[in-house]
Protein backbone atom coordinates (compact mmCIF):
# COMPACT_ATOMS: atom_id res chain seq x y z
CA UNK A 1 0.00 0.00 0.00
CA UNK A 2 1.26 3.44 -0.84
CA UNK A 3 1.60 6.23 1.64
CA UNK A 4 -1.53 8.39 1.63
CA UNK A 5 -3.91 5.59 0.64
CA UNK A 6 -7.18 5.28 2.56
CA UNK A 7 -7.39 2.42 5.06
CA UNK A 8 -10.79 2.92 6.77
CA UNK A 9 -13.85 5.16 6.48
CA UNK A 10 -16.77 5.62 8.89
CA UNK A 11 -19.82 7.85 8.96
CA UNK A 12 -21.68 9.12 12.01
CA UNK A 13 -24.03 6.14 11.74
CA UNK A 14 -21.14 3.74 12.48
CA UNK A 15 -20.75 5.02 16.06
CA UNK A 16 -20.86 2.50 18.93
CA UNK A 17 -21.48 5.01 21.73
CA UNK A 18 -19.84 4.54 25.12
CA UNK A 19 -22.08 4.05 28.19
CA UNK A 20 -21.81 7.69 29.26
CA UNK A 21 -20.55 11.07 28.00
CA UNK A 22 -21.36 10.17 24.40
CA UNK A 23 -21.83 12.37 21.36
CA UNK A 24 -25.48 12.40 20.34
CA UNK A 25 -26.83 11.41 16.96
CA UNK A 26 -28.40 14.33 15.10
CA UNK A 27 -29.43 15.45 11.61
CA UNK A 28 -28.52 18.65 9.80
CA UNK A 29 -30.56 19.10 6.65
CA UNK A 30 -31.07 15.29 6.63
CA UNK A 31 -27.30 14.63 6.96
CA UNK A 32 -26.54 12.32 9.94
CA UNK A 33 -23.93 13.69 12.32
CA UNK A 34 -22.71 13.26 15.88
CA UNK A 35 -23.04 16.35 18.07
CA UNK A 36 -20.13 16.94 20.46
CA UNK A 37 -21.19 19.42 23.13
CA UNK A 38 -19.49 22.80 23.43
CA UNK A 39 -19.01 22.65 27.20
CA UNK A 40 -18.77 18.94 28.17
CA UNK A 41 -16.24 16.36 26.95
CA UNK A 42 -18.06 13.75 24.84
CA UNK A 43 -16.91 10.67 22.94
CA UNK A 44 -17.78 8.36 20.06
CA UNK A 45 -16.32 4.93 19.25
CA UNK A 46 -15.85 3.24 15.87
CA UNK A 47 -14.92 -0.42 15.24
CA UNK A 48 -12.84 -1.62 12.31
CA UNK A 49 -10.47 -4.21 10.91
CA UNK A 50 -7.08 -2.97 9.76
CA UNK A 51 -6.98 -3.83 6.03
CA UNK A 52 -4.62 -6.49 4.70
CA UNK A 53 -2.92 -3.92 2.49
CA UNK A 54 -1.79 -1.84 5.49
CA UNK A 55 2.02 -1.57 5.27
CA UNK A 56 2.55 -1.12 9.02
CA UNK A 57 3.46 2.56 9.18
CA UNK A 58 1.92 5.47 11.00
CA UNK A 59 -1.55 6.76 10.16
CA UNK A 60 -3.41 10.04 10.02
CA UNK A 61 -7.01 10.28 11.20
CA UNK A 62 -9.12 12.85 9.35
CA UNK A 63 -12.24 14.12 11.14
CA UNK A 64 -14.81 15.82 8.88
CA UNK A 65 -16.44 18.37 11.19
CA UNK A 66 -18.88 21.25 10.94
CA UNK A 67 -20.05 23.52 13.73
CA UNK A 68 -23.68 24.24 14.62
CA UNK A 69 -23.21 27.98 14.37
CA UNK A 70 -19.58 28.85 15.17
CA UNK A 71 -17.51 30.49 12.44
CA UNK A 72 -14.40 31.26 14.49
CA UNK A 73 -12.49 30.03 17.49
CA UNK A 74 -10.69 26.80 18.25
CA UNK A 75 -12.00 23.33 19.13
CA UNK A 76 -9.78 20.49 20.33
CA UNK A 77 -10.30 16.85 19.33
CA UNK A 78 -8.52 13.70 20.46
CA UNK A 79 -8.37 10.15 19.11
CA UNK A 80 -7.15 6.86 20.61
CA UNK A 81 -6.76 3.31 19.27
CA UNK A 82 -7.64 0.10 21.08
CA UNK A 83 -6.41 -3.28 19.81
CA UNK A 84 -9.29 -5.72 20.33
CA UNK A 85 -7.56 -8.97 19.31
CA UNK A 86 -6.66 -10.89 22.48
CA UNK A 87 -8.43 -8.31 24.66
CA UNK A 88 -11.03 -9.14 27.30
CA UNK A 89 -13.77 -6.81 26.06
CA UNK A 90 -15.26 -6.44 29.54
CA UNK A 91 -12.88 -3.49 30.07
CA UNK A 92 -11.55 -0.76 27.78
CA UNK A 93 -7.85 -0.62 26.95
CA UNK A 94 -7.31 2.40 24.70
CA UNK A 95 -3.83 3.74 24.06
CA UNK A 96 -3.05 7.34 25.00
CA UNK A 97 -5.00 10.05 23.19
CA UNK A 98 -3.37 12.07 20.43
CA UNK A 99 -4.97 15.42 19.61
CA UNK A 100 -5.27 18.38 17.26
CA UNK A 101 -7.10 21.65 16.74
CA UNK A 102 -10.20 22.06 14.59
CA UNK A 103 -10.89 25.63 13.58
CA UNK A 104 -14.41 26.40 12.32
CA UNK A 105 -14.85 27.48 8.72
CA UNK A 106 -16.12 31.02 8.17
CA UNK A 107 -19.45 29.43 7.14
CA UNK A 108 -20.88 27.03 9.73
CA UNK A 109 -22.21 24.57 7.12
CA UNK A 110 -18.83 24.07 5.43
CA UNK A 111 -16.61 21.29 6.77
CA UNK A 112 -13.35 21.62 8.61
CA UNK A 113 -10.88 18.76 8.47
CA UNK A 114 -9.13 17.99 11.76
CA UNK A 115 -6.02 15.83 11.23
CA UNK A 116 -4.58 13.73 14.06
CA UNK A 117 -1.34 11.85 13.40
CA UNK A 118 -0.15 8.59 14.97
CA UNK A 119 3.17 6.81 14.75
CA UNK A 120 3.04 3.03 14.42
CA UNK A 121 3.41 0.98 17.59
CA UNK A 122 2.30 2.25 21.00
CA UNK A 123 0.40 5.33 19.75
CA UNK A 124 -1.77 2.93 17.70
CA UNK A 125 -1.94 0.30 20.49
CA UNK A 126 0.12 -1.91 18.15
CA UNK A 127 -2.79 -2.42 15.72
CA UNK A 128 -1.51 -4.42 12.76
CA UNK A 129 -2.71 -6.01 9.55
CA UNK A 130 -6.01 -7.85 9.97
CA UNK A 131 -6.46 -6.77 13.60
CA UNK A 132 -9.84 -5.81 15.00
CA UNK A 133 -9.61 -2.40 16.65
CA UNK A 134 -11.66 0.49 17.96
CA UNK A 135 -11.05 4.19 17.48
CA UNK A 136 -12.32 6.58 20.16
CA UNK A 137 -12.94 10.21 19.26
CA UNK A 138 -13.25 12.81 22.04
CA UNK A 139 -13.89 16.53 22.02
CA UNK A 140 -11.97 18.19 24.83
CA UNK A 141 -14.71 20.82 25.25
CA UNK A 142 -13.61 21.83 28.75
CA UNK A 143 -10.12 22.65 27.47
CA UNK A 144 -8.27 20.41 29.93
CA UNK A 145 -5.79 19.25 27.27
CA UNK A 146 -6.02 21.75 24.41
CA UNK A 147 -7.65 25.10 23.82
CA UNK A 148 -11.38 24.80 23.07
CA UNK A 149 -13.22 28.11 23.05
CA UNK A 150 -16.06 27.19 20.66
CA UNK A 151 -19.25 27.25 22.73
CA UNK A 152 -21.52 25.53 20.19
CA UNK A 153 -21.76 21.89 19.17
CA UNK A 154 -19.20 20.37 16.83
CA UNK A 155 -20.81 17.99 14.34
CA UNK A 156 -18.81 14.94 13.23
CA UNK A 157 -19.95 13.60 9.84
CA UNK A 158 -17.21 11.20 8.76
CA UNK A 159 -13.79 9.79 9.63
CA UNK A 160 -11.05 8.62 7.29
CA UNK A 161 -7.80 6.89 8.23
CA UNK A 162 -4.89 7.14 5.78
CA UNK A 163 -1.48 5.55 6.02
CA UNK A 164 1.33 8.11 6.32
Amino acid sequence: MASGDTLCIWTALSNEPPASAYATLDLRNAHPCLDFDGSTDEEAVFRGIMPRNYAGGGVTVYLHIRFTSATSGNAYFQAAFELCDGLDIDADSFAAFQGADADPNGTSGISTICTITFTDGAQMDSVGVGDEFRLKIRRDADGSVGTDDVATDAELYAIEIKET
